[in-house]
């Protein structure tokens, strides 16, 4: 049986945090003919608060991961925010992630996977992993550990 990416994602039993407002002059995201653009988005928690840390200093490498899977969770919350459904989204296109890390860490891949695996969970393997960049910064806005910004195909 092969589940719809909405349905996948309710057999998860993970829950969205609320779909964050711009605090900046920029769109969350912006839609050009079948493509999907979101905006860099921040890991926020059910309670609209920011996960904060830099990985190396005041968290650690699962830490980090878990960070980015809750980013995964607050870009799912704007797609679902703003169309309705994950039924709209037939695949990932580009993730770029960005860790916030002192200089001796270097496994920025890593990290962003908690976000590519939470997609690769709600689209499957074929349609849930794109292209991908995974850098380290050497700050993020509020101190938080991760951002990612992503390229989707709609349908």
């Amino acid at each position: 049986m092969n589940l719809l990416p909405q349905e996948k994602f309710e057999t998860l039993g993970l829950s969205l945090p609320p779909a964050p407002q711009p605090l900046g002059i920029y769109k969350p995201y912006l839609v050009d003919g079948k493509y999907l653009y979101l905006s860099g988005h921040g890991p926020v928690r059910d309670d609209k608060s920011l996960i904060i840390g830099r990985i190396g200093d005041d968290m650690d490498i699962e830490e980090g991961k878990l960070a980015a899977r809750q980013v995964g969770l607050t870009m799912l919350s704007t797609i679902v925010t703003n169309f309705g459904s994950l039924d709209k989204v037939k695949r990932v296109v580009k993730v770029l992630g960005m860790v916030n890390c002192n200089g001796d860490f270097l496994r920025h891949p890593y990290v962003i996977n908690g976000c590519s695996e939470l997609f690769a969970e709600v689209w499957g393997q074929e349609n849930g992993i794109g292209v991908r960049s995974a850098v380290g910064m050497g700050s993020l806005p509020d101190n938080i550990p991760v951002e990612v910004e992503a390229v989707f195909e709609l349908y």
